[in-house]
């Protein structure tokens, strides 16, 4: 058996060190993090008349949770995403 092959390895997309792939990462990073924003903004906007029998909103921010990796063209990318807390999920209703 010969070892002559025509397959190259390809370098994985995270390997990729040059100054053009940092800005676009970069700025994936940013438009995933405002996506990931405006989307939960627009549910507790959409949910805003839900409220508790004490008044409160029913659905409120409560931070973001841990930041992971989303699989883009040019690499994994980390975002954080928004957490959003139902203080009346244990109500039954």
């Amino acid at each position: 058996m010969t070892t002559d092959s025509t397959v190259s390895a390809f370098r994985h997309p995270d390997t990729i060190d040059d100054p053009l792939t940092t800005v676009l990462r970069d700025g994936a990073r940013r438009l995933l993090a405002e996506a990931v924003e405006a989307e939960a903004a627009a549910f507790l906007a959409a949910m805003k008349e839900e409220r508790l029998g004490d008044g409160r909103a029913r659905f409120v921010r409560h931070g973001h949770g841990p930041e992971r990796a989303i699989q883009t063209g040019i690499g994994p990318v980390p975002v954080k995403r928004a957490k959003v807390r139902d203080r009346g999920a244990g109500d039954g209703g």
